[in-house]
């Protein structure tokens, strides 16, 4: 069934360096690199007692305590003028205020706070790993003793259910009046929250639909799953379609973009940002294991979403990538595109990763955003780190931009922004400018 194009009228976002998208888009095109050592406290012990040791044992430890780290979020928030008190959200683990903050701030973009949100659901992705706060509930349950002798205080017991609660949360405090769900598709999470959204508006389920995810799981529970599984960057350095990355670095965040039917953008006189012309999911079912990417499973979901929108996928001028900076992935990633943008003249490519960190959850909307800004400013956005490219890039028609360049096109602009994860989800969507 072909793709009916969908608006994009509103966004925003609470990520490393950058609290709203105007903040994110200039330090993309000024190629800064946003990652930090963990902030004081934020592992609750030193980090040099969970790093791996230097010829030792990598179980429970991590291999360094670098990543994208939100600041400053605190000052920025405000717990008024919700349908919920100031009061309501005390104790909450800074997970739900980010998804109410960056959530309404979203709709402010799209100059639609203040109307009724009775058609208006929420789909977004959320890991369902530990939070600060639930990691503290639990010690708190099974070492009452300790963490009383220690002085903690009590923590809230909502916290226990940070992974279907938040969503809950949401609909209460913006009113939402149709489905407001969160959804796990690891690292494709938000992408796979994007086409749900498109299809709620397709099927006329709903007139508005916020769509993004957060990531503010544990940090060192993070780290050091990562460094178990081989993925984690040894050097602590975030280096997509580098020849000598050896690994991801984890960062947190959240982001969220408004969407309606195009149709309906336009006659509401909405502040259009781009349009959402195509999408596609896949997953690689039964293939060499869970962790492993799968060129075939990639392949699938980028030619459903071209072939959805009606697109040949040469016209596309840039691809905001999944890209991660793991060596497998990366060259996986590559060879993938080569079969979907084969006979292409020049297809500049580049990933958000190396400058705030695999956001994990949140990698994909914020893909979306970067690509939406660097479209309305009309430059092609430069990936850090790039010095000696993948040797698999090669022969390709991919361009790893070093530095920002004016995006040149002949009719309206073309990308396309790809998420994978783990288990072998697979999302690519196709966004347009408006012009």
């Amino acid at each position: 069934m072909p793709f009916s194009p969908i608006a994009i009228v509103g966004q925003s976002c609470v990520l490393p360096g950058a609290l709203d998208p105007n903040s994110l888009i200039e330090a993309v095109l000024e190629g800064r690199d946003l990652l930090s050592r963990a902030p004081a406290g934020r592992w609750e012990l030193a980090p040099e007692r969970a790093l791996v040791v230097p010829g030792g044992s990598t179980a429970d430890r991590a291999y360094s305590d670098r990543g994208g780290y939100v600041s400053g979020f605190e000052q920025r928030f405000d717990p008024t003028g919700f349908a919920l008190s100031p009061q309501a959200l005390q104790g909450l683990d800074p997970l739900y205020l980010w998804v109410l903050h960056t959530a309404r701030e979203a709709l402010r973009s799209a100059q639609v706070a203040g109307e009724s949100q009775a058609r208006t659901g929420a789909i977004f992705g959320n890991l369902s790993f530990p939070s600060d706060a639930m990691s503290r509930f639990v010690e708190q349950q099974h070492f009452p003793e300790l963490t009383a002798a220690v002085g903690r205080a009590p923590v809230d017991a909502r916290n226990r259910f940070m992974s279907g609660l938040p969503a809950h949360l949401l609909a209460q405090a913006l009113g939402l009046g149709v489905e407001a769900f969160a959804l796990d598709a690891a690292c494709a999470s938000s992408l796979y929250a994007i086409k749900l959204a498109c299809d709620a508006l397709h099927d006329g389920r709903a007139d508005r639909m916020l769509a993004g995810a957060v990531n503010r799981a544990d940090d060192l529970f993070i780290h050091v799953g990562f460094t178990a599984l081989g993925a984690q960057s040894p050097t602590g350095q975030s280096r997509p379609f580098h020849a000598q990355a050896d690994g991801l670095v984890p960062g947190e965040g959240a982001a969220f973009v408004v969407l309606e039917r195009l149709e309906d953008a336009l006659a509401h006189g909405r502040p259009i940002l781009g349009i959402i012309r195509g999408a596609g999911l896949s997953n690689d079912g039964r293939g060499r294991g869970m962790l492993a990417p799968s060129s075939e499973g990639q392949v699938r979901a980028m030619r459903t979403a071209y072939e959805g929108a009606g697109i040949d996928p040469r016209q596309v001028q840039y691809v905001e990538c999944h890209a991660t900076g793991t060596k497998v992935g990366d060259a996986t990633e590559i060879a993938s595109m080569s079969e979907i943008f084969a006979g292409a003249a020049r297809v500049g490519i580049g990933s958000l990763k190396a400058n705030t960190g695999h956001l994990i959850t949140v990698a994909g909307v914020a893909g979306v955003i970067k690509v939406v800004e660097a479209m309305r400013r009309g430059e092609l956005p430069p990936t850090p780190h790039v010095d000696e490219p993948h040797p698999a890039l090669a022969g390709t028609p991919f361009a790893v931009l070093a530095r920002r360049e004016p995006w040149h096109a002949t009719g309206p602009r073309l990308a396309g922004v790809s998420a994978f994860g783990f288990g072998g989800n697979n999302a690519h969507v196709i966004v347009e400018e408006f012009r």
